[in-house]
């Protein structure tokens, strides 16, 4: 379901329009009518859509409108140059056929608190900013928080260049053809040195809060999570007359493998997911001279994931060898353990514990956001929204309204308590 549920509360009633209104807006964008789910990948209409969506609410807000160098969009209230600001949001942009959730529901409710403080009549000490980092899944390109890494400059503007999607077409050419100027992409310190926290609501990627029975939580962490690449290289033949006994067929190996993966998993209490594959020559008669597997793992701490992601690559080699296949692992992208800034995350709970009736946990994620890459460089924190589901990165990825206006008046509350006199 990506409709929220039917509720007599409200939020962000202000002059830009209610949460409510502006979900129902952003609801249809890029949503593939066979599956339900969202196709909102970077830089392709969809992503051109939802962008002006969000310029849209800015300048509804009577905000300053601003792209970055790397295609980040900024929506600011007071002056950026003050420094010390209080910046909320989140990403757009969907995996595929990803749920509705998953990104949107931070910069809806970003705009939306805004509208609450407004409505409180707030008065504002500091800047705040509302932001919508681009390609935070990584769904096109193949690595994740692209936007956000740039800024802070854990991807160089050289390895950007590099990004290729699956028809060839390089992220700077992406970003050229959907009128967004690529020179200029990378480190951004002069940004980042404005910003004095960064808070990013979520929707939660789990079922902790629904166990818990709450609504709202703060995150403690991010576990510790990386991409390997397998590469499995046999021989193509015939699949009619080559016999069993003279196959060099990887597709055996790479099986193994994804068995071996949900082993090792359950063993060190962690995750691990074989979720894309590549296989050639693709044939249905042909046995294939290459598989290639994307390994996606995360533990709640180093020494877990380690286990993990060495005890799937023994097994793959010795699968490797023991059917003659040439095996290559390659890690594409990796993020150590997340530790969000303890000062902020105290301060959210003081701020929600005087502010709400609502029991507010702290807990852990194995999710990657936006919100990882940055702390290490400005305090960061984040709220997560109950998900009855569990479900994430799919169509059934599900909050209820009353807690979604929950999520709303819980950052707005953080917010006017950050930024406000």
């Amino acid at each position: 379901m990506t409709e929220c549920g039917n509720s007599s509360a409200s939020a962000g009633t202000g002059s830009g329009g209610s949460f409510h209104s502006m979900w129902r807006e952003l609801l249809p964008i890029g949503r593939h009518s066979g599956s339900h789910g969202y196709r909102r990948f970077a830089w392709t209409g969809a992503d051109t859509e939802c962008r002006a969506w969000f310029k849209e609410q800015a300048e509804a807000r009577g905000l300053t409108y601003e792209v970055d160098r790397n295609g980040n969009q900024w929506a600011w209230l007071g002056d950026p140059a003050q420094g010390d600001a209080v910046v909320t949001g989140s990403h757009l942009d969907s995996v595929p056929d990803g749920g509705a959730f998953d990104g949107p529901l931070g910069v809806v409710s970003s705009f939306a608190a805004l509208d609450e403080l407004r409505s409180r009549r707030a008065e504002f000490a500091k800047p705040l900013a509302l932001v919508n980092f681009g390609d935070e899944e990584g769904a096109r390109f193949g690595l994740a928080c692209v936007g956000s890494r740039l800024t802070a400059g854990q991807l160089t503007a050289e390895q950007a260049h590099l990004l290729t999607d699956g028809e060839g077409v390089s992220l700077p050419r992406a970003m050229e053809a959907a009128g967004h100027d690529p020179e200029g992409i990378g480190a951004d310190p002069d940004r980042l040195a404005r910003i004095g926290a960064f808070v990013e609501l979520h929707v939660e990627q789990g079922r902790a809060l629904d166990l818990s029975g709450d609504r709202v939580g703060i995150a403690s962490a991010i576990w510790p999570h990386g991409r390997w690449r397998f590469d499995f290289r046999g021989e193509a033949n015939h699949a009619g007359t080559t016999r069993l006994l003279d196959r060099r067929d990887p597709m055996l190996s790479y099986a193994e493998t994804v068995l071996a993966a949900r082993r090792e998993a359950e063993l060190a209490g962690a995750v691990a997911t074989f979720g894309k594959i590549a296989v050639e020559p693709n044939g249905v008669n042909a046995i294939p001279s290459l598989v290639r597997g994307w390994l996606d793992s995360r533990a709640a701490d180093q020494e877990s994931l380690d286990q993990v992601v060495g005890g799937i690559e023994k097994a793959a080699g010795e699968y490797a060898r023991a059917h003659g296949i040439d095996l290559d692992v390659v890690r594409e992208s990796f993020t150590p353990v997340v530790e969000f800034d303890h000062a902020l995350r105290d301060e959210l709970a003081r701020i929600l514990g005087t502010t709400t009736d609502l029991k507010v946990p702290v807990l852990g994620t194995g999710a990657g956001h936006d919100a990882g890459i940055l702390a290490g460089h400005i305090p960061t924190a984040m709220l997560f929204v109950r998900n009855p589901t569990g479900v994430s990165h799919s169509p059934a990825e599900f909050a209820a309204e009353d807690d979604c206006v929950a999520g709303v008046l819980a950052l707005a509350d953080v917010l006017e308590g950050l930024a406000c006199r």
